[in-house]
């Protein structure tokens, strides 16, 4: 008889949710796909993780709280931080798509567990107003904008990798020149 072992079995139907979820979204995953993946009975997937929403939204919260522990914002290097959130994405690319299915299915609409993003991200923000404070990053744009524009720049090539290659090209080359660019962009942005 197989010793059952509950942590195995819900990191395999962890990973099988992020596969799932990042090909296709909150309203097309399947639970019964991430269970046949995963190896694991139907029935525990909600008696561990609730409803479809509510494992999403687990596996969301996980993908953000590696990001942050990974590539905390940096105001002493923000290149640096844009190498990392580019290097990031690049090994991670199931982040972007989690986050870009959470926009299409939540809209402007308040998400799960958003009051515990809010104060993952207030971090950030108050490490841009340190950064301000000390005189190394610009406090012409206030700091939650600064950082959502730094973000965005970090991610949209990922995000959006046919606008990269329409515009930008798809060779190593381009993808460097590419991320020069967005380095170089993000330290006029932040410079005082």
């Amino acid at each position: 008889m197989a010793v059952r072992d509950p942590e195995a079995t819900k990191a395999r139907i962890f990973a099988s949710a992020v596969g799932e979820f990042a090909r296709y979204g909150i309203a097309g995953a399947r639970v019964d796909r991430i269970a046949t993946e995963a190896k694991a009975n139907k029935q525990l997937i909600y008696a561990y993780y609730g409803n479809k929403s509510e494992l999403f939204a687990s596996v969301l919260e996980k993908k953000m709280l590696d990001l942050a522990i990974a590539v905390p914002f940096d105001p002493d290097d923000t290149e640096g931080w844009v190498d990392r959130m580019l290097d990031h994405h690049a090994a991670h690319p199931e982040l972007l798509r989690l986050l870009f299915w959470e926009g299409m299915e939540y809209g402007t609409g308040e998400l799960p567990h958003e009051a515990e993003r809010q104060d993952h991200y207030a971090r950030k923000v108050a490490a841009v107003r340190d950064g301000q404070e000390r005189g190394l990053v610009t406090d012409a744009i206030a700091a939650p904008d600064l950082l959502f524009l730094l973000i965005g720049m970090a991610n949209w090539a990922s995000l959006m990798p046919q606008m990269k290659r329409v515009l930008v090209g798809a060779e190593d080359t381009d993808t460097e020149r590419l991320r020069a660019s967005i380095k170089k962009a993000a330290r006029r942005i932040v410079d005082v």
